[in-house]
């Protein structure tokens, strides 16, 4: 299996560029990982809330392939525990899909049409995040999950 982690819009801070990609780079000794920024919604300004979730619906959608397990990140999704997210990803695993992608949506979040595709929906917090700041606690996250699954003591329960 592979994890994809697609994004929409570039990382504006350079601490967040640097500790995401330290977490997908340390990712890589376990599993290959991919991290695609797609580019914003042009004029995203002159369009309202749900004409820019739409449109990068149809962003995201680009990007997915044709037998891909997709999971939005988004507050209202299910949340897990870091151990629980190490089985959640097991369970995949074992199950033999050849690729799992995460997407992180814009600053709105999703168009409700996409939340209904039935893919899955899982929250990082009941908190509220930047979606830039996503990036790195989901990769952190997810680095987190494999250590978990190696019983490495990079995790402390």
């Amino acid at each position: 299996m592979k994890i994809r982690f697609i994004v929409i819009g570039k990382t504006d801070e350079e601490y967040l560029r640097t500790g995401t990609g330290e977490y997908l780079g340390r990712l890589k000794r376990y599993i290959p990982v991919e991290y695609l920024e797609l580019t914003s919604v042009k004029n995203a300004s002159s369009l309202t809330k749900q004409e820019q979730q739409l449109k990068e619906k149809e962003l995201f959608e680009k990007q997915i392939q044709p037998g891909e397990t997709v999971v939005l990140l988004d507050e209202h999704g299910r949340q897990l525990r870091s151990s629980e997210l190490a089985t959640y990803l097991n369970q995949r695993m074992v199950s033999g899909i050849k690729s799992l992608v995460f997407i992180a949506g814009g600053p709105y979040g999703f168009h409700p049409e996409f939340k209904k595709s039935g893919y899955d929906l899982l929250a990082l917090s009941k908190m509220t995040f930047s979606h830039q700041m996503v990036r790195l606690v989901f990769a952190e996250q997810l680095y987190r999950a494999f250590t978990i699954l190696r019983n490495e003591s990079y995790h402390h329960e």
